[in-house]
């Protein structure tokens, strides 16, 4: 009867879920086009999946295990139940190999339903809930069926009355398996993530981020082009491989364990927003979201579709537009993702279309995209005051010298009183490191960050152009800048508009100069220090270490946070939200002081003026604030002097030959 009855449900299931594969398909297409490398992707695919993927799954040891002996054990055991039930290729070595694949899986259901015994908070419930019982009835199913065909069970086993009742029994068990393990793919369910999380990453929008690669920067949008969309209104103006990557989603909330926001109870959570997209792709509301909610904002009040709006003026729709702009862009969700998802692209894009065309910027969102265009700066500051701060320093103009070894870049804190002593501490210490540097004063205008992070593409690409054609008229090695906002900007954003420089931040620049020998410092004398990863630098920029050494080069040993490196908590200063302001149960920077104060630490070492503004506005922090340009600074010794005679033993080399 078995052998009947299994080719019939393999290949009824394997239709009717090619059947949903069109169906998806149409729903990512209803997305703007976008150009992949069609073979190229698929190609890379198995690599993307067993590398890169399990490089972010494997952070979690145990459920990295997991995954490798359910999906791959699934996987082994789908393509050769084919092979032995459905074509009848029973002979040899198969049937045993189709026997260890669905024991293996087992095992790893095992571990699943451990997990969902009693699931984090994180996770979604719902549906998820059922999956360990679809994995183990898939993986029991066919390791039963399987028994004969390799001879531990005799073939008559299923034959009479209660053969025939035991047959169906496990007919029954397979067809639940195939249901939710093949059927749900491609029509809904928890493992839709199998399906179009594979098709993602072969049509990731940033190839670039794997085989060890980084991908941060936004893209640009083409403004000359009057057809072009400004920004995303409805789920249909995303490209058709950012809908893809959404309904990649596997709900496991570690972007939703990550984000500061929804930390600080601000009406964000990213694992939400993946799914309210996936709501309007396919038409309908939320109701049946088993995640957690935005917090303050209960499930079941939004709704949309594919051609309507994401945030409505009035009326109901998918998102409220709080949601966006609660987000810091710290990019904690994406680092976090294990389907590589894109989150930070997909709220930026939104904002740009709330900007763009509606200029509904909240609290002093308008203001400071107003003092941008009128005054090349945030602040609305004088444009001619750049250089007051260092009317005693006499330092050098690239107007007047035409080339440097060093442009150093001042960035917006030039106007601000706490952040011009990072910058006087920075001249200082290039000057005893003998570097060859000059500045463009007056000339320099805003990067555009901050324009570019609340969606106001128009203003950002006209600072970069203006900044892209006043650099062009000098020479310099390189760029270095205290500000990780501008490093991320001028090194990561700027190529595709036409600038491609190299640029340094100044805790990395630092640690060159003292290997190089051209620094050198006196003991340590302070008491217990930790260091703050500013989210531009660290997860935008891969930098996490050239701080730390230069810490250590001081004789500091850094007494780490909890939430350090990659994991680092953002100080809630990046992606406009100081300016937008949306208001939550706490404060972001409040919880990274808490963080600090977990520590014992007396002092918390930065590398971003951000950071510094965000962190010395915590009342009652408990812990000094203090650049590490500033350490560096105060920390600044002689250097030795050689045992025969007036030279140094260290010569500083020469200015690189600029081009």
């Amino acid at each position: 009867m078995l052998d009947t009855l299994l080719p019939i449900l393999i290949f009824a299931a394997l239709a009717v879920a090619v059947i949903g594969a069109g169906r998806r398909v149409r729903l990512w297409r209803q997305g703007r086009p976008a150009r992949v490398a069609l073979l190229q992707g698929l190609a890379a695919m198995p690599r993307r999946y067993l590398v890169d993927l399990h490089h972010v799954v494997g952070r979690d040891k145990v459920m990295s295990n997991t995954h490798v002996a359910t999906a791959g054990g699934f996987v082994a055991a789908a393509v050769l139940m084919i092979l032995v039930h459905g074509l009848g290729l029973a002979e040899g070595v198969l049937g045993w190999l189709l026997l260890a694949a669905s024991g293996c899986m087992f095992v790893g259901s095992l571990f699943v339903a451990r997990r969902r015994r009693n699931p984090p908070a994180r996770l979604s419930r719902g549906p998820w809930m059922r999956l360990p019982k679809s994995l183990m009835a898939f993986s029991l199913g066919v390791f039963a069926v399987t028994l004969p065909s390799v001879g531990l069970l005799p073939e008559g086993f299923l034959e009479g009355s209660g053969g025939w009742l035991l047959a169906l029994v496990l007919a029954a068990v397979v067809t639940w398996g195939l249901g939710e393990m093949v059927f749900g793919m491609t029509w809904g369910g928890p493992m839709k993530h199998a399906f179009a999380g594979a098709l993602h990453l072969a049509f990731h929008r940033r190839p670039e981020r794997f085989g060890g690669g980084r991908s941060t920067g936004l893209k640009a949008l083409d403004l000359d082009d009057p057809e072009a969309p400004l920004g995303v209104e409805k789920p249909a103006d995303f490209t058709w491989n950012q809908l893809l990557g959404f309904d990649a989603c596997v709900q496991c909330g570690r972007c939703e364990a990550m984000c500061p926001a929804f930390a600080a109870g601000q009406p964000l959570n990213p694992k939400k927003l993946i799914q309210d997209m996936v709501v309007g792709m396919a038409g309908g509301s939320d109701a049946a979201y088993a995640g957690s909610p935005y917090p303050g904002k209960p499930v079941g009040e939004h709704q949309g579709s594919p051609h309507g709006p994401i945030v409505a003026r009035d009326g109901k729709a998918l998102v409220d537009a709080e949601t966006l702009w609660s987000c810091t862009t710290c990019r904690a969700c994406v680092e976090e993702c294990p389907m590589m998802i894109e989150h930070v692209d997909a709220i930026v894009d939104m904002r740009r279309f709330l900007t763009l065309e509606h200029g509904n910027t909240p609290n002093k969102g308008a203001e400071v995209l107003d003092n941008l265009i009128a005054t090349d700066n945030p602040g609305g500051f004088d444009p001619g005051a750049r250089m007051h701060w260092a009317a005693d320093l006499e330092l050098p103009l690239m107007a007047d010298r035409g080339a440097a070894e060093v442009l150093l870049w001042l960035g917006d804190g030039a106007y601000d009183m706490r952040n011009q002593r990072t910058l006087r501490a920075l001249v200082k210490v290039l000057r005893a490191a003998g570097v060859d540097f000059a500045v463009l004063g007056n000339e320099e205008r805003d990067s555009g960050d901050v324009a570019r992070r609340l969606g106001d593409e128009a203003t950002f690409q006209s600072l970069a152009k203006r900044n892209i054609a006043t650099l062009a008229r000098y020479r310099f090695a390189r760029i270095v800048t205290c500000d990780p906002h501008s490093f991320h900007v001028l090194g990561n954003e700027y190529g595709e508009l036409g600038g491609d420089y190299e640029v340094r931040h100044h805790s990395t620049y630092i640690a060159e100069l003292f290997e190089a020998g051209r620094l050198h410092f006196k003991p340590w004398k302070g008491g217990g220090v930790t260091y703050h990863d500013p989210c531009y630098l660290g997860r935008y920029n891969g930098e996490y270490e050239a701080p730390r050494n230069v810490l250590k080069a001081l004789g500091i040993e850094v007494a780490e946070m909890e939430r350090s490196g990659f994991r680092s908590r953002c100080c809630g200063g990046g992606g406009g939200a100081p300016i937008t302001d949306i208001p939550g149960e706490r404060r972001i920077p409040d919880m990274r002081m808490n963080d600090v104060r977990e520590t014992g630490a007396e002092l918390v070492a930065v590398g971003c003026p951000q950071c510094t503004a965000m962190l010395e506005g915590v009342v009652d922090g408990g812990a000094e604030v203090r650049d590490i340009a500033e350490l560096v600074a105060d920390a600044l010794a002689e250097a030795p002097q050689a045992t025969g005679g007036g030279a140094t033993q260290t010569q500083r080399p020469q200015a690189v030959e600029v081009v």
